[in-house]
């Protein structure tokens, strides 16, 4: 872990903790994103979460208290919308909000595919909060997830992404459900859906090479 850049080590331990605290409050009956924006004290929780998590992983937990002050530093940056804002987070690339049920590995399926919703950096926060609201009601497809405010050096303009991912590319008649749903979300302009295959095989826009599989 020595050869590791702190800055790296601090942002993938936070990536991890992130992880571990969604699950941990999921089975808690609590939803991470729902207390951070209405403010709801959820200390007592996240320090129990913290300290397991620099027990098994002293390294990571380590990098994390050095960088943020230790876990009141960590605690007071969730509350600012770390890892939960898209245009407040710069610890990770990118935020996921599973289906209810769904196995965060579902969208790795190579049957999987998405909706690709391109926004402006100003307008990502108020379309992302409508995706994840909706794909946690269990009315869009098995996940979804957002670019963040961290600067990716393999991005081509500045607009943010929103992925809006169905179950099976093969399946049109839900693929255009989650499209008619998103539709009704305010996201009216036309949009591209990718599978997992062309993802998988490096496949991404060129002039004249078409990638996306539908189009509405």
């Amino acid at each position: 872990m020595s050869e590791i850049d702190p800055d790296s080590l601090s942002d993938l331990a936070c990536g991890l903790f992130f992880h571990l605290l969604n699950r941990e409050l999921h089975d808690r009956g609590l939803v991470l994103f729902s207390l951070v924006e209405n403010r709801v004290d959820f200390r007592d929780a996240f320090l129990e979460v913290f300290r397991s998590f620099c027990a098994d992983y002293p390294d990571l937990g380590a990098a994390m208290e050095k960088k943020y002050g230790g876990p009141e530093g960590v605690y007071g940056l969730i509350c600012q919308g770390e890892g939960v804002i898209p245009g407040k987070t710069t610890t990770m690339h990118w935020i996921v909000q599973d289906a209810p049920g769904v196995s965060p590995d579902a969208i790795e399926d190579e049957l999987a595919g998405k909706w690709l919703i391109f926004v402006p950096p100003a307008e990502v926060d108020s379309a992302w909060a409508r995706v994840r609201d909706a794909t946690c009601r269990g009315e869009l497809g098995i996940s979804s997830k957002v670019s963040t405010a961290r600067p990716d050096p393999d991005s081509r303009d500045e607009r943010k992404v929103i992925y809006v991912y169905t179950r099976d590319w093969r399946d049109e008649a839900d693929v255009m459900r989650v499209r008619e749903k998103l539709r009704e979300l305010g996201f009216t302009e036309r949009i591209g859906y990718k599978r997992n295959i062309e993802t998988y095989r490096g496949e991404y826009s060129e002039r004249g090479k078409k990638v996306t599989y539908y189009s509405a």
